[in-house]
C-alpha cells in the first residue's frame, strides 16, 4: 500500500493554486491523497495568515489535525510565524512558509519516505491535480507584491513581485483548455503589475515574440476560445487598454478591482493610489467602450483617522461609481502592519455603524444594476446539475463569490 497523505487547504485562491502544485508533486512521487484524517499517514495543513480571523482558523485547523491524526506538517502564509505556531502546537512535525514546496517535500520525505512506484501506472493529468470543478481553474501569473499598503502584510508573507515567464503561463493555459476547462480565472497579488519585475522581457512562444505584459498575455489568452476573467486588478493607466478586448468578447467584461476607499487622505494613509476623481472618469470611459462591463470591488471602513466627512465622501463616490458588486471590511489591526501605529482609531461602534450604512447604500446600487439586466439573454456556464435543475453563472458572476459581496 502506498503511503497516504491528508491535505487541508485554507485561504485565498492563490493559496489554492499552491496546494494544487504541492498535491501534483506528491502524486507524481507516488503518494496517495486521502480525504480523511483517520485514513492518512501524515497530514499537511496549508494555512492562511493574512488577517486575524484567518490566523484563528488556521490554528484551529492545525489543532484539529493534531487531535484527529497526530502527525502534521504546516505550510503556507502562517508558516512565517513559526514561533506562534510552536507556542500553541509544539507537536507539529515541521513548518514551512508560502511558496516553499521544495522544503515542504523534503519534510514529507523525512516523515514518510518516498515510495517506489511506477509513474506509468499512477498517472497524473497533464494539467496537474486541480481542486476546482472540472470546468474552471485558477491561473496564477505572478507571486508576491511590490506595494506596501499600510493595512497589509502580504509582502512580508509572500515577498516582492515575481512574474512567471509568459510562455510558461500560456503553456499552462493550453494544458487547461485541452483538459476541458471552460473558464480561466487570472489571479495574482497584483495582476496589473505583471511583468514589471522582469522589465516586460520578450520571449518566444509558438514562434512569435511576446512581451511579458498583461495586455499581450490577455490578447493570447483571448484567442483560446474560453472565458477569461481577471481578478485583483490595480487601476493602473495601462488597464484602459484591456477594455477594448472586453468589448470584443476576447475577455469577460468583468473587472475585480480593490479600490478600498475614495478619500484622498485615507488612501494616502493606506499607501494606495489616491486619484479617486480620476478613477470615476475612467470608470465612465470604460463603460462607454464596453457598456456591459461589470465591476466588483472591496472597501475598508473605519480605517484609523477616518472622519465622518471622509466616510460620507466614500458613500458619495459609491453613488457616482455605481459598482455592480462590492464587499466591505471593517478595519481591524493585522500583526505587523504599519497602519497599527496610526493615530485616531475609530471606535468599534462607529465602525459597525459605517459598515451597516455602507452596505445599505450598496444594496440599493446592486439592486438597480441587476434590475437593468432583467429581460437580457446571456450565455451562462453551468456549475452544477441536480434533481431540481441546474445552477449557472453569467459573465457577471465569478465562482465562489464572497458571502459579504453584494
Amino acid at each position: 500500500m502506498q503511503p497516504r497523505i491528508g491535505f487541508v487547504s485554507l485561504g485565498c485562491p492563490k493559496n489554492l493554486v499552491d496546494s494544487e502544485h504541492i498535491l501534483t508533486q506528491l502524486r507524481l512521487e507516488g503518494y496517495d491523497i486521502v480525504s480523511s484524517y483517520a485514513g492518512a499517514d501524515l497530514v499537511i495543513v496549508n494555512t492562511c495568515g493574512f488577517i486575524n480571523s484567518a490566523i484563528e482558523e488556521s490554528l484551529a485547523t492545525i489543532a484539529e489535525a493534531l487531535k484527529e491524526n497526530g502527525r502534521v506538517l504546516v505550510t503556507g502564509c502562517l508558516g512565517t510565524k513559526d514561533d506562534q505556531i510552536r507556542k500553541l502546537h509544539p507537536q507539529v512535525l515541521g513548518i514551512t512558509g508560502p511558496h516553499a514546496a521544495d522544503a515542504l517535500l523534503q519534510q514529507v520525505h523525512t516523515q514518510l519516505p518516498r515510495p517506489e512506484h511506477n509513474p506509468f501506472v499512477n498517472l497524473v493529468p497533464k494539467q496537474g491535480i486541480k481542486l476546482t470543478p472540472k470546468h474552471y481553474a485558477y491561473l496564477k501569473i505572478s507571486e508576491g507584491c511590490n506595494h506596501h499598503c499600510s493595512f497589509c502584510i502580504i509582502p512580508s508573507l509572500r515577498g516582492e513581485l515575481v512574474s512567471r515567464p509568459i510562455e510558461e503561463v500560456l503553456d499552462e493555459a493550453e494544458r487547461l483548455v485541452a483538459a476541458g476547462i471552460r473558464e480561466l480565472l487570472i489571479i495574482s497579488q497584483d495582476t496589473s503589475a505583471y511583468g514589471v519585475d522582469i522589465r516586460y522581457r520578450t520571449t518566444f512562444w509558438r514562434g512569435q515574440p511576446l512581451a511579458s505584459k498583461l495586455l499581450v498575455l490577455c490578447q493570447q489568452l483571448g484567442e483560446m476560445g474560453l472565458w477569461v476573467r481577471l481578478h485583483y486588478v490595480y487601476p493602473y493607466p495601462h488597464v484602459d487598454a484591456l477594455i477594448p478586448l472586453m468589448s470584443e468578447s476576447r475577455l469577460l467584461a468583468y473587472l475585480d478591482i480593490p479600490f478600498q476607499h475614495a478619500s484622498p487622505r485615507i488612501l494616502k494613509l493606506m499607501q494606495r493610489p489616491g486619484q479617486a476623481e480620476r478613477t470615476l472618469e475612467r470608470i465612465q470611459q470604460w463603460r462607454q467602450i464596453c457598456p456591459e462591463l461589470v465591476i466588483r470591488s472591496t472597501f475598508i471602513v473605519g480605517f484609523p483617522g477616518e472622519t465622518e466627512a471622509e466616510f460620507e465622501q466614500l458613500l458619495d463616490w459609491m453613488q457616482q461609481a455605481q459598482l455592480d458588486r462590492v464587499g466591505c471590511f471593517i478595519y481591524s489591526p493585522v500583526d505587523g502592519a504599519s497602519a497599527n501605529t496610526l493615530p485616531d482609531p475609530v471606535p468599534e461602534e462607529i465602525k459597525q455603524d459605517r459598515y451597516n450604512r455602507f452596505m445599505l447604500v450598496q444594496q440599493a446600487i446592486s439592486k438597480t444594476r441587476l434590475q437593468q439586466r432583467i429581460g437580457q439573454i446571456t450565455q451562462v456556464l453551468i456549475d452544477e446539475v441536480d434533481d431540481e435543475g441546474a445552477v449557472g453563472r453569467s459573465y457577471a458572476e465569478a465562482p465562489e463569490s464572497m458571502a459579504w459581496c453584494i
